[in-house]
């Protein structure tokens, strides 16, 4: 696309509240910010503030806008008024070219219903993952599907999650299959070498982590005792970096502390994260986002969950769904530790998720669409020059 064609840059907001979120659109903040064509506007609602505001710097990342909606132990319900609330002044002041948001948390599903309310397109980065199941994980599966109903552009990870999309009737002219962007940043931060790991001995080292809310209460106590089992070896070295929710500490706290090869730690940033990932044997987590990193550095996941809406890397034998009781845990781990062969089959896998060039993909894209429309004859906003029909679209009279 000739660079001329846009007269004024495309002002980007990029929505983001949590960590997650900040390690995914943080290559996509660099490279709009790095283009003559693209204004990035980045807003954090403060979902994981203690989290981000460091690891942002880190990341090149200048922040905008800052809300506090965060309270403590607010309700679901309470976050999704505020930031609603919220997101909307910002999106009507602001007034951008396109909303971009990731992933599935509230922050995303909130940001991409401002816009909509504001009549402004929506760009969704890791579009299309499901697991099937409305309310688990809970509240994201719902909160991914009602961003794919507002959408207008659904950068997908993998072509299963295109897949997803197209079934649910986007059209296929609205779902680009890119990679994913935590390939492109992880990739990033370990070329840095800045971060730090914080496995101290020369045991086998596992990284845990546990934060999910449906997997709070009883559930996570007992898969704390199973840890506490599997450390009882006396062969490993277990580092937990401890999730600031209080729900988290006060079921894994009492169940983990005063064991010599349990490390609990606050919270790591990023870059001291990606080096400890980088460093450990194996991994033990709830999350989403690390079932996409760890099979980059040939690190075998076992996900402590009974659902997983990135089935990619199970399907590659990069990871295992292992579930939620504690013996399956136990097993799982065990067997990784102590079955060279199995070990060796996870640890080279390979990975589902992408190349490092997602980012690439989606600003490529976006600036085709938008030089595309600028183009338009008699036409002085991008915005006004196409109508989109059929689901996750917008459209203008």
């Amino acid at each position: 696309m000739s660079t001329d064609i846009i007269n004024a840059p495309v002002r980007a907001m990029l929505v983001l509240g949590t960590r997650p979120e900040a390690i995914k659109l943080a290559p996509v903040a660099r490279a709009m910010a790095a283009s003559p064509l693209f204004e990035p506007i980045v807003v954090t609602t403060g979902q994981h503030r203690e989290m981000l505001q460091q690891m942002l710097e880190l990341l090149g990342v200048e922040v905008r806008v800052e809300l506090d909606v965060m309270r403590d132990r607010q309700d679901l319900a309470k976050l999704t008024a505020r930031l609603v609330d919220g997101l909307g002044e910002v999106v009507h002041d602001v007034r951008p070219d396109l909303v971009i948001v990731q992933g599935d948390t509230t922050t995303a599903m909130t940001g991409a219903l401002a816009a909509f309310y504001e009549h402004l397109p929506v760009a969704h980065v890791e579009a299309g993952l499901r697991t099937g199941v409305l309310d688990n994980p809970f509240p994201e599966e719902l909160n991914r599907r009602l961003i794919g109903r507002m959408a207008r552009w659904h950068f997908a990870p993998t072509p299963r999650a295109a897949g997803h999309l197209t079934a649910e009737g986007v059209p296929e002219s609205q779902v680009f299959t890119t990679g994913n962007t935590v390939v492109d940043n992880l990739l990033w931060v370990l070329a840095e070498g800045k971060g730090t790991s914080v496995f101290r001995s020369g045991l086998r080292r596992v990284l845990l982590t546990l934060h999910r809310r449906e997997n709070q209460g009883d559930r996570m106590r007992a898969m704390g005792r199973a840890v506490w089992r599997l450390a009882d070896r006396g062969d490993v070295e277990i580092v937990l970096p401890l999730h600031k929710s209080p729900a988290v500490r006060e079921a894994l706290l009492p169940e983990l502390s005063g064991h010599p090869n349990i490390r609990v730690v606050e919270p790591l940033g990023y870059l001291d994260f990606s080096a400890t990932l980088a460093a450990c044997d194996l991994v033990l987590t709830d999350s989403g986002g690390i079932q996409e990193e760890a099979p980059s550095l040939g690190k075998p996941a076992l996900v402590l969950r009974t659902t997983t809406e990135r089935p990619e890397a199970v399907e590659a034998g990069a990871a295992r769904l292992v579930g939620t009781e504690p013996e399956a845990i136990l097993d799982a781990a065990v067997r990784l530790l102590d079955d060279a062969e199995t070990y060796r089959a996870m640890a080279t896998a390979g990975n589902p998720f992408g190349d490092g060039h997602a980012t690439e993909r989606i600003v490529a894209q976006l600036a085709e669409d938008f030089g595309a429309d600028a183009q338009a004859p008699g036409v002085a906003d991008p915005l006004l020059a196409t109508r989109h029909d059929g689901p996750g679209s917008y459209s203008t009279a």
